[in-house]
């Protein structure tokens, strides 16, 4: 893969303790003002709010107790505030972690839980100092839907137990059997319970439509609260299963460990590294794509790490990057880290004065917001998109999904980046012609050999405000996240943007999904992109994955793209003085 835009732009390589200065420090550079501050003090308090409530939910879904999803927020969030390398990164514990956490407590028990979590920090740490935050972004599009619609899945099947009040002495983690055990017991749903979850869904969902600036599963839990303490309601709550949450964070213990115990667990800390990287440098990548900040990809590995290490001696589980979490943070006017560091503060505040009245809230309220949550993990629109943009995309997705759901989500990703590489082969081989009498190096020829030469034509390159970017080659999951990076970069400061593609032969659904995003930037900072030289292949898939107008302009060549940019930029002031009224 080769990019040009016809102007030389030298890089100078970033020196080790540039690649790994937190965003802290770049944000204090530039200026840390007291307004700064009062905006970061705004956006940590509503973080807060969101991840109180979750955080208790995630850790009780996961079989652990809900002080211990607290402690991981606190101390695993501030961590990856402190030290990472995205600008707006808010951490702690993840709905996408449920399933391994508990598989994990099921065989290991809690201490198992928290030596795997440590064990994953230390690998992070070792990722990112060898630098493989970049390849981590290599994985193709369509098994981040499958994988992230699948955990939306399984999460949703592991609160059904609790929405409707089903008494079940043991619950299996497999998904048939579970579903097969909770039909077997359904003669013990408990109607105040599917009450409470029934109005609990109601207030989040209304208030997110009427609303929306409120927090809706924060209100959600203190109605529920509230009627199940007024009304006596005959519920489970967190103090009738757990006793309530402790008033403090525990002292920092060195989890008990023996080399056995490490092989036991070394599996689960695998997969929580892995899971950990991706949903960290995943939300990374929203961020930067809601901002137009760019991360620094292995410096965030290696805070995530050291986070993970910190939340284990602390006794909390596995702590990630969130994306829902992080977009409210950025939506909430977050300036830069600080920002996720007084979310965590927040939160330890509020389990120092209220912990003792969450012994009230009732387990089907937070089986209630976590349902809300896997709804939203499922990303519908882009897994109808990729089923029907292809059969290659179809299956890889079908495949990441199923197995997720049914097998192992380790599993998933690893058979769906498998079968992504393979989709790729085949569809490079499908675009080769073979022809022959073709020499193993090319030979010189006359100028004009295929009579298609064109003149050069300085304007196309000398225009400070028009950048035109060419791509040579297979556009593919391998590349679609650098060459979405270096577009974005170069978008900031233009007033119009041209990509060729007149010599790719063709492009993945993770490729045309990078140039959506590239050209729904665009839209929103009022810059004209268009789109030339698409095959009728290439132009199809951009197409299916949303790059059409008004986001995308579609021109046969460069020159007609320029062409209508400087038509449209003499005709504004026209137009302009044309809307003025008469004096």
């Amino acid at each position: 893969m080769s990019i040009a835009d016809g102007r030389p732009h030298p890089i100078r390589q970033p020196t080790f303790a540039e690649l790994f200065t937190p965003k802290l420090l770049t944000v204090l550079r530039e200026g840390y003002r007291g307004a700064d501050f009062r905006a970061d003090v705004v956006a940590g308090l509503t973080l807060a709010i969101v991840a109180l409530p979750l955080s208790m939910a995630i850790a009780i879904a996961s079989g652990v107790t809900p002080d211990r999803g607290l402690t991981t927020a606190i101390v695993g969030g501030f961590f990856v505030s402190l030290l990472g390398g995205s600008r707006f990164q808010v951490g702690g514990p993840a709905g996408a972690f449920i399933v391994l956490v508990a598989l994990t407590v099921e065989r290991h028990g809690i201490d198992g839980v928290i030596l795997a979590t440590l064990m994953a920090g230390v690998l992070l740490i070792a990722a990112g100092l060898m630098r493989l935050g970049t390849y981590i972004k290599f994985i193709p599009y369509p098994v981040t839907v499958g994988f992230t619609a699948g955990i939306g899945v399984i999460i949703f099947a592991s609160q059904i137990k609790d929405l409707l009040g089903i008494t079940l002495a043991q619950e299996p983690s497999q998904l048939i059997p579970k579903l097969a055990a909770l039909a077997r017991a359904g003669n013990t749903v408990s109607m105040p319970a599917i009450a409470v979850s029934v109005v609990a869904i109601v207030i989040i969902v209304g208030l997110k439509k009427l609303r929306p600036t409120w927090p809706g599963m924060l209100i959600a839990i203190v109605v529920a609260a509230g009627a199940a303490w007024a009304l006596s309601l005959p519920v489970e709550t967190i103090g009738t299963r757990f006793g309530g949450i402790p008033r403090e964070l525990p002292w920092p213990v060195w989890p008990a460990f023996s080399l056995d115990k490490m092989q036991a667990v070394f599996p689960d800390a695998v997969a929580f590294a892995l899971l950990g990287s991706i949903e960290s440098l995943l939300s990374a990548v929203v961020a930067d794509g809601m901002t137009g900040r760019r991360h620094r990809s292995n410096c965030e590995l290696m805070a995530q790490g050291i986070a993970n290490v910190a939340s284990a001696l602390f006794g909390g589980i596995c702590v990630t990057g969130l994306i829902a979490r992080t977009a409210t943070n950025i939506r909430a006017g977050a300036r830069g880290p600080v920002a996720g560091m007084l979310h965590s503060a927040f939160l330890l505040l509020f389990m120092l004065i209220a912990a003792p009245l969450a012994s009230y809230i009732p387990l089907a309220a937070l089986a209630a917001v976590l349902a809300i949550v896997a709804w939203n993990m499922v990303e519908k629109r882009e897994f109808v998109t990729l089923i029907r943009a292809s059969r290659g995309d179809a299956v890889v997705l079908l495949a990441t999904f199923l197995l997720t759901i049914f097998r192992d989500l380790t599993e998933g990703i690893l058979v769906g980046f498998a079968l992504g590489a393979v989709l790729f082969i085949n569809r490079m081989a499908q675009t080769i012609g073979v022809e022959a009498d073709i020499p193993l190096v090319a030979e010189d020829k006359a100028d004009d050999a295929n009579g298609d030469r064109q003149p050069y034509d300085a304007a196309l390159v000398a225009d400070p405000d028009v950048v035109i970017y060419r791509i040579t080659g297979a556009f593919f999951f391998g590349a679609a996240s650098e060459v979405g990076s270096v577009l974005d970069a170069i978008m900031e400061r233009q007033k119009a943007f041209v990509v060729d593609f007149a010599a790719v032969p063709f492009l993945d659904s993770t490729a045309a999904n990078a140039i959506s995003r590239i050209a729904a930037k665009a839209g929103r900072q009022g810059i004209p992109f268009f789109v030339t030289g698409a095959s009728p292949a290439v132009r199809r898939a951009l197409l299916t994955h949303g790059v059409r107008p008004p986001r995308a302009k579609f021109r046969e060549t460069i020159a007609r793209a320029v062409a209508d940019i400087k038509t449209s930029r003499h005709a504004l002031p026209v137009a302009a003085r044309e809307a003025q009224p008469a004096s």
